[in-house]
């Protein structure tokens, strides 16, 4: 979290409907929220890594991560997360659509952090990204994150 108390995540979304339903869900959270959305996985290597176009971007202090990506799918982003040094130690929460058995073991053995099925209707998915923000951004402690690489 920045001094300013800001609470950065990285939304991993294509689908622009679920990622405006999350900003919804986010938006009357208790802290200050920093929400940076991109639609494909090579995006999010690409700004967490600091590439361009995403040289002035900050490390979050978690990522959401759907697995159904363009690109590279969420499953290959995962594993690169989680695979990197100065990457592993940001939360990821797999966010997404399937419920299969295969993604979740295949998740959690890449190091998410946590697994959500997207629920389908309105008032389940904005319940959900509360829950969400309930539990990691004010219950759980992360480790500083100055955001610098």
């Amino acid at each position: 979290m920045v001094e300013n108390n800001e609470f950065r995540i990285l939304l991993v979304e294509d689908d622009p409907g679920d990622a405006e339903l999350i900003r919804e869900g986010l938006r009357d959270a208790k802290i200050l929220i920093d929400l940076q959305a991109v639609d494909d996985g090579i995006k999010a290597l690409k700004y967490l890594r600091h590439e361009h176009p995403y040289e002035k971007s900050l490390l979050p202090d978690i990522i959401l991560l759907d697995l159904n990506l363009p690109k590279k799918d969420g499953r290959e982003v995962l594993g690169e997360i989680k695979s990197d040094p100065l990457l592993r130690r940001i939360p990821v929460v797999v966010l997404t659509t399937s419920d299969a058995e295969i993604d979740i073991i295949k998740s959690y053995t890449l190091g998410a952090n946590c697994y959500i099925t997207k629920p389908v209707n309105l008032d389940g998915f904005l319940k959900v990204v509360q829950t969400i923000e309930g539990f990691w951004l004010t219950v759980v402690r992360l480790p500083y994150n100055s955001g610098e690489y």
